[in-house]
């Protein structure tokens, strides 16, 4: 990297996008919302439970799946309202202006999932919102990560994936859609072998797809470059490794020989399935690996301040790789980011975000802990479902 290239820059020509309107309808306590943003960088300050995480949430369904929070669309919809719910964003982007809406707007989309228009046109999934914007988030929640179940880290490496590959939602969805009736006919004591060995290939194809593609971005997140700078320094390095057969196999064979021996092992496997009423073996059973680096120490086992450190490193490192494969610089949302930073490790954040060039969304309750971020950010104040321009 050059000496004039910032430690934490995209590539080049990674284009930025950023949200300059935001529309909320009966959405969580926004009866009605209409927020003008200028494309900087957003402070969002006020007390818990104004609605602060709400804003970010909505933003983050701009993105496929079911939001940072990830809540049943009922649980959206504002009490009291319509039923359904809406969001409305205007972007600069890559392509010029764009509009997307999202939202159940009193029922829910016939595949039971949100509907999404694009410039006002029905869009054919969601996924089709990543050829216009990427979005990663940080937030409280995810600071158990790694300690808490294999299943919080599966889904994280998934949101990273998807990010970069945006067929990997629906491979998740069909793959799980064909395990369900796998476990089906094993518990009703099936012994349709034709119609279970056509599930299995199957699920060994699309198995081995999600496998090789999370394979793919841990192989792409540990060769990117760790620039050295007093920025990076105050976020360590986090080593990424997955455990899993079928990504194990990935790593010493073909990916057409590692379908055949998944195919295998789940025809072998349907009696030792049946008694656990379950399939045992496949991607929805691996695990996502970090070591502390520098420390040469699981993160599991790190304090909580190194592991909330390891957290933004990493999150920071894919929104580089997501700007560097898409084109696109993600929007970056960033819960409650600087109450558990010290001065350094903020000021340190402040300064990648604006290396990276994307417009960052964040929220906290003092204002004071952002004031880093004079004039080149926006300041907004929250109070019960209301935003409004924040004094100093």
């Amino acid at each position: 990297m050059s000496d004039d290239v910032p430690a934490g820059a995209p590539p080049p020509d990674a284009a930025r996008v950023s949200l300059r309107r935001l529309k909320l309808q009966d959405f969580r306590n926004y009866a009605s919302l209409d927020l003008a943003l200028d494309g900087r960088s957003v402070v969002f300050t006020g007390e818990n439970g104004a609605g602060k995480t709400n804003l970010l949430e909505a933003v983050s369904l701009l993105a496929p799946g079911r939001g940072l929070r990830r809540a049943a669309y009922d649980e959206i919809a504002r009490d009291g309202g319509s039923g359904g719910f809406a969001v409305h964003a205007a972007l600069d982007g890559t392509l010029g202006p764009v509009e997307i809406g999202t939202g159940t707007a009193g029922s829910i989309a016939p595949d039971g999932g949100r509907k999404v228009r694009i410039n006002g046109a029905p869009a054919r999934s969601a996924e089709a919102m990543l050829e216009w914007l990427r979005v990663v988030w940080l937030t409280p929640a995810m600071d158990a990560l790694f300690t808490g179940p294999a299943g919080d880290r599966r889904r994280f490496l998934d949101r990273l994936v998807l990010a970069i590959d945006p067929r990997h939602g629906q491979r998740a969805l069909d793959f799980e859609k064909a395990m369900r009736g796998r476990n089906r006919l094993l518990a009703e004591d099936s012994r349709d072998s034709a119609w279970l060995t056509a599930i299995e290939a199957q699920m060994a194809e699309t198995g081995v797809a999600i496998a090789a593609a999370r394979f793919e971005l841990v192989r792409l997140i540990t060769g990117i470059e760790a620039p050295v700078s007093s920025e990076t320094a105050a976020f360590p390095g986090a080593g990424i490794a997955l455990s899993g057969h079928l990504e194990e196999r990935l790593a010493r064979a073909a990916a057409t020989d590692v379908e055949e021996a998944y195919r295998e092992a789940l025809r072998d496997g349907r009696g030792r399935d049946r008694a656990a009423g379950r399939t045992l073996d496949g991607p929805h059973r691996s695990d996502l690996l970090v070591t502390h680096l520098p420390k040469a120490m699981p993160a599991g086992l790190c304090s909580t301040g190194e592991q909330k450190a390891l957290l933004v490193g990493l999150v920071l490192d894919h929104a580089r790789l997501a700007a560097g494969i898409s084109g696109l610089i993600p929007i970056v949302l960033l819960d409650e980011i600087a109450a558990h930073l010290d001065l350094r490790r903020r000021d340190a954040l402040f300064a990648l975000l604006a290396d990276l060039g994307c417009q960052a969304i964040m929220t906290g309750t003092d204002r004071s802990l952002f004031a880093g971020l004079a004039g080149r950010a926006e300041f907004l104040a929250v109070a019960e479902g209301h935003v409004a321009a924040s004094s100093a």
